[in-house]
């Protein structure tokens, strides 16, 4: 249906604005009436979320609602429900204290909804850019069971978990980063400006330079000719490599061959068995059917390859299959994890076995993490040795042979 920006007058004369979805204008103008409020304009509208639209300037500075903001969200309205306060006032007052206006504006879209019938679910699902599908499922289920305070705790606890795995990678992988980029400088430094300063000595030489002194210089006056032709073909390979990936087969093409690098490898993949695991417990203490569960928590391990498994196991489900049998037949879970699907099937506990399966691929994560710089540093110190030894065999060997010539002579 079409959305209308709508002014209107309180009881009490205060203007007020906002966007309203419904068939016509006089289905809007007709809820306003309902809610005690009388329209003054009403225009159809393309901005859903009842906010005056910023310009191109403004959107592109417009600081985007991130994570964190979302897992305060969840903490508070948790500790607001428990308490007793109405949703409607306890969504009015975190409008007035969020720091993020973009996130205000979300939070006013959802009054907006919930002011017109909606439930807060579907509310949400307005805004996939900030609520996730897993998000939004587990307010569903909340809004069925009438437990949406303790789904709200365990959003938060499990957004928590999800920002610390994201934080511990990037830590692990600052400096080798770092280290990255500086040989990368420095190889289009030593190219650009201290080769052609040898190349001037070396011409004065006279005589046959060593291989190496040639392929440096050959190199050198590639990279000084043909720079603007060499950014331009990184640049255009980045383009494609990004628009390859935002399609769904080359998305599970990278995600598949990411899981093969090595060192890596390792690390990604069993953080998403982390996150899967973490999601499936979360779903199944909430009281969410495991073929159900099985396909929101495929939308949350952010691998597509893996994800087909999750889907392949939630049809396995769908057919009579055992969550150990459909597991084992995916072949990304260990023996050890097997078996503990297993004891939690037999026993009726997999919410709280898969939760142990989440520590142990937590642990796993985070010994993998911290022996990560450990693991990189022989390759980056090997990289950088053969780079010094390439230098210096192509720029001093024809000084040391005209150093020999001349102690003949």
């Amino acid at each position: 249906m079409p959305f209308f920006a709508y002014k209107a007058r309180n009881s009490r004369g205060e203007l007020i604005e906002g966007v309203m979805e419904s068939a016509d204008a006089d289905g809007v103008a007709k809820q306003l009436f309902g809610m005690g409020i009388s329209p003054t304009q009403i225009e159809l509208t393309t901005n859903t979320s009842g906010n005056k639209e910023l310009n191109w300037w403004q959107s592109f500075w417009e600081k985007k609602v991130q994570g964190l903001d979302v897992q305060l969200f969840s903490r508070q309205l948790h500790t607001l429900i428990r308490a007793g306060v109405p949703i409607m006032r306890g969504l009015a007052g975190l409008q007035e204290s969020a720091v993020s206006r973009a996130f205000r504006s979300v939070i006013q879209d959802l009054r907006e909804s919930l002011d017109t019938g909606r439930e807060l679910s579907a509310a949400m699902r307005r805004h996939p850019k900030v609520f996730s599908m897993f998000f939004i499922s587990m307010v569903r289920v909340g809004e069925m069971t009438g437990r949406l305070d303790t789904i709200f705790l365990r959003l938060s606890e499990h957004m928590e978990f999800e920002r610390e795995m994201r934080n511990r990678v990037k830590t692990a992988l600052r400096y080798p980063m770092f280290v990255m980029i500086v040989m990368l400088v420095a190889i289009i430094i030593v190219n650009i400006f201290v080769i052609p300063a040898f190349a001037k000595v070396f011409a004065g030489f006279n005589a046959e330079l060593p291989l190496m002194t040639r392929f440096l210089l050959n190199m050198s006056e590639f990279f000084v000719d043909y720079w603007i032709l060499l950014f331009g073909i990184s640049l255009g390979a980045a383009i494609l490599f990004k628009n390859f990936i935002s399609t769904v087969a080359g998305r599970f093409w990278w995600d598949r061959q990411i899981l093969q690098f090595p060192i890596f490898g390792r690390i990604v993949l069993k953080a998403t068995l982390a996150r899967f695991a973490r999601s499936f417990a979360l779903s199944s203490k909430s009281g969410v059917p495991i073929v159900q569960a099985l396909t929101v928590v495929s939308s949350t391990v952010d691998n597509t390859y893996i994800a087909s498994h999750v889907d392949q196991m939630r049809e396995g489900v769908e057919r009579g299959d055992s969550i150990l049998r459909t597991a084992s037949a995916s072949g990304v879970f260990t023996p050890v994890v097997l078996q503990m699907i297993a004891v939690g099937e037999e026993t009726g506990a997999l919410d709280e076995l898969m939760d142990e399966i989440a520590l142990m691929y937590e642990g796993e994560v985070e010994y993998e993490l911290k022996n990560l710089s450990a693991n990189i540093e022989p390759i980056l110190i090997v990289s950088l040795g053969v780079m010094v030894l390439i230098l210096a065999l192509g720029i001093f060997l024809p000084i040391w042979d005209l150093g020999r010539v001349a102690l003949q002579k």
